[in-house]
């Protein structure tokens, strides 16, 4: 029996979502017993999105150019795992511990949110933090250097990140917007008085 027939076969949850969110013989066709989703090559694009995934570990994984848009991740543990050049807007990453290398390269996380994950020494490198939230967590030496941080959410729980000093004023502007502070000089003009 090939690794396909037993995954088929399976009836864990996680693999009947996977099974489900491809329409596709194509991504068969060309399934060659790599631990990666690959979309260099193949058409259509792999699209995860709106997947949910829980309670589950990824090791030596590699996603490259995926669609996880909306996609439900909660509970899993990532060792060796990469994530290349993905849509991973609006997804949740729920209770997510990196044991080992994880790495987002080129991703867009646009209005991703992370919630109480465990990132210490994983690294987001070229990445689009637009509006992307870090609730609590542990993100200790999260490495950050490459990307435009002065829209991310939830910088008072970013301790201990690793940045570049050139971040420094980015990293202060998302916490200024998030503590919504004001700035004495606004006080006195009146325009600035209906905006708040």
């Amino acid at each position: 029996m090939t690794l396909l027939e037993l995954l088929e076969a399976s009836d864990a949850p996680v693999i009947t979502d996977l099974i489900a969110a491809t329409s596709a013989q194509p991504a068969v066709g060309k399934f060659d017993n790599r631990p990666t989703w690959d979309n260099a090559n193949a058409a259509p694009a792999f699209d995860l999105g709106s997947m949910q995934w829980s309670d589950s570990k990824l090791s030596r994984v590699v996603f490259r150019d995926c669609k996880l848009m909306g996609a439900t991740l909660t509970g899993l543990t990532l060792d060796n795992v990469l994530f290349e050049g993905c849509k991973l807007d609006f997804a949740a990453f729920t209770r997510i511990r990196a044991s080992g290398p994880t790495v987002f390269s080129k991703c867009t996380l646009t209005e991703a949110t992370f919630a109480g994950c465990d990132l210490n020494r994983a690294v987001l490198d070229d990445c689009t933090l637009r509006r992307t939230e870090f609730e609590h967590g542990s993100y200790r030496e999260l490495d950050l250097r490459g990307n435009d941080l002065s829209e991310l959410r939830g910088a008072g729980n970013l301790a201990k990140v690793i940045i570049d000093r050139g971040q420094e004023a980015e990293l202060a502007r998302a916490l200024v917007t998030e503590l919504e502070a004001v700035f004495g000089d606004d006080l006195d003009d009146p325009a600035s008085a209906r905006r708040r």
